[in-house]
Parts: structure tokens; C-alpha cells; sequence
């Protein structure tokens, strides 16, 4: 790995509203020093393992902090393989055609659609198999080649934010569980409405970390981990896309459909069931949905 750069870097203002005004929220709960591949990994399941996290006393955005420099960042995500991922693409599809059914209501004539980590092209295969016009970009180059062999989606490789794209191109861009793992959520929304058309959507899901699901869980709530960065409340949400050129329209809680082995393999304890593969087979058709509410679905669009 190229060591030519800071791994970290210490923020002195919030990364949504630039206020100075920060107080510590948690202590970190494990050596970000070590920080590697496999600590942001999609499928990762070392939940309740957090960084120092800052609060912003203004906006209420609480962020990680020290943080991982983009540059650093950046490099470990473009090393990930991760086939587990994979693994639940029928899970996944369920759910991503949840989210393509409400972008068709809100745009019935589809048209071009961009993904913003698109991981192995889950979404935007099932987006083109709809009549979408699809295009996304991925960092982890594994995940490109998955993509191209498997569904023969061509997809960018790079960062979002610092990857130059074409301006108002696009009718519709999704943004699933990506705000949260950037280093720069404010230059994402800001690229996000750059090459979005006038009136076209975007559709952004992250966690809500003052969800009753986050409050019961405490700190073992399952997006307490490494690869994430932020965690919004509506306060800090609705205040980055305001900021942003975006009018919300509509607000709802995403859910999950995973399957029982995928679930099982979160936990430890269960791990003795893998080593039988008829009970794995058994367990990946039974599909479960969690429908936790502890995450944003938000629907909006460009000014």
C-alpha cells in the first residue's frame, strides 16, 4: 500500500455545517490505528465497534473523528473482496426493486439512472432489466470485475466525489448505504446534484441513529461499525440536502430482506450450522425481512 499519504486526519469543524461547536459523543471501541480491507467490507459483522465520535452541537451531525484521510480510505475500499455480498443478491434485489418501483412513480418515463456504490451491480441489473438507462461507479475494483463478468454492466471505478463525471445527465441517481461510509457526505451530495438533471430524483437510504431500534440496541446496534463514518438525524439529513439543491418529498423507513443463512452467519454463535451444506442450502431460501425502522429512505429532488 502506498504509504506516501496521512491514514488520519483530525476535523476541527462538522462535515455537514462547518460548525466549530463539537463534543465528544462515544469512545472508540477499537484500534482504528489497524484499520484494514476487511473492517469495511460489506458483509463485515463486527457490530458495536465504533471510531471517536464527535457530535456537532449545531446540526446534531455526530461523525467519526479522528477520521481515515479520503485518499487512505479510498485505497482500502478499492482492495475489498467480499463474495458474501453476492451471495444474498436475491435478498438484495428485493429490495432494491422496492426502491426502483417508487423512482417509477415518481419518474414513470425512467430514463438514465446512476448508482452511487454499486458494488456488484445488484441494483443497477435489475434497474436495466426495467427499461433503465444505467451507469454507476464502484471503488473496489474486485467488484467491478464482478459486475462485468456476471452481468455485464461496465461500471466507473474510482471515488464518487473526486471522479469526474457528466454534468446533468442523469434522471435518477441512488445513494444505498453509501453516505454514511464517506469521508466527504458534502461533496457527495454536492457531485450528486451536479449530474442529476433539473427535476430529476435522488433516492438516499443511510441509518438514523436516533431511531428507537439504535436506542434499544445501545451499542450493539448493528451500524456501530468500522466502515462507518457518520450517522444523521433527520436535523442533520434535512440540513445537508437543503444545503445541497435538494427538496425532500418523501420520507420513509427503508427494510432489509436477507436470507436465514446470510443472518445466521452474522453471529458466531451459529457458525456451527455452515459446516453442514444441506442446512445451508436450506437456510439461503428462507428469505427474512427485517423491517427495523432504523434506517432513512428519502426521496428527493433537484432544485
Amino acid at each position: 500500500m502506498n504509504q506516501g499519504f496521512e491514514k488520519f486526519q483530525k476535523l476541527s469543524r462538522c462535515l455537514i455545517c462547518s460548525s466549530r461547536q463539537l463534543h465528544a459523543y462515544k469512545r472508540a471501541t477499537f484500534d482504528f490505528e489497524r484499520l484494514s480491507k476487511e473492517h469495511v467490507k460489506i458483509t463485515d459483522s463486527e457490530y458495536g465497534k465504533i471510531w471517536n465520535l464527535d457530535e456537532c452541537e449545531e446540526c446534531g451531525h455526530i461523525f467519526a473523528n479522528p477520521a481515515p484521510a479520503p485518499e487512505f480510505i479510498f485505497t482500502l475500499y478499492s482492495q475489498i473482496e467480499d463474495p458474501a455480498y453476492d451471495e444474498e443478491a436475491e435478498g438484495r434485489s428485493k429490495n432494491f426493486l422496492k426502491i426502483l418501483t417508487k423512482l417509477e412513480k415518481l419518474l414513470p418515463a425512467k430514463g438514465t439512472l446512476f448508482d452511487v456504490g454499486a458494488a456488484t451491480g445488484v441494483l443497477l441489473n435489475c434497474a436495466r432489466q426495467r427499461g433503465w438507462e444505467t451507469d454507476g461507479i464502484e471503488a473496489s475494483r474486485w467488484a467491478i470485475k464482478f459486475a462485468e463478468k456476471k452481468y455485464h454492466l461496465p461500471l466507473q471505478q474510482g471515488f464518487f466525489e473526486e471522479t469526474e463525471l457528466k454534468p446533468d445527465a442523469y434522471q435518477a441517481l441512488t445513494m444505498v448505504d453509501f453516505l454514511e461510509h464517506t469521508p466527504k457526505p458534502r461533496e457527495a451530495l454536492a457531485k450528486a446534484q451536479a449530474i442529476l438533471k433539473k427535476g430529476g430524483i435522488l433516492c438516499l437510504v443511510t441509518p438514523d441513529v436516533h431511531s428507537l431500534a439504535a436506542k434499544v440496541a445501545g451499542k450493539k446496534w448493528w451500524h456501530f461499525r468500522p466502515a462507518h463514518l457518520s450517522y444523521f438525524s433527520w436535523k442533520s439529513l434535512s440540513r445537508l440536502l437543503y444545503s445541497s439543491g435538494f427538496k425532500p418529498i418523501k420520507k420513509r423507513r427503508y427494510s432489509w430482506t436477507f436470507s436465514a443463512n446470510y443472518l445466521f452467519s452474522r453471529k458466531k454463535f451459529f457458525h456451527f450450522l455452515s459446516l453442514s451444506p444441506s442446512i445451508t442450502s436450506f437456510l439461503k431460501r428462507i428469505p427474512i425481512k427485517l423491517a427495523l425502522g432504523d434506517s432513512f429512505e428519502i426521496y428527493a429532488t433537484k432544485d
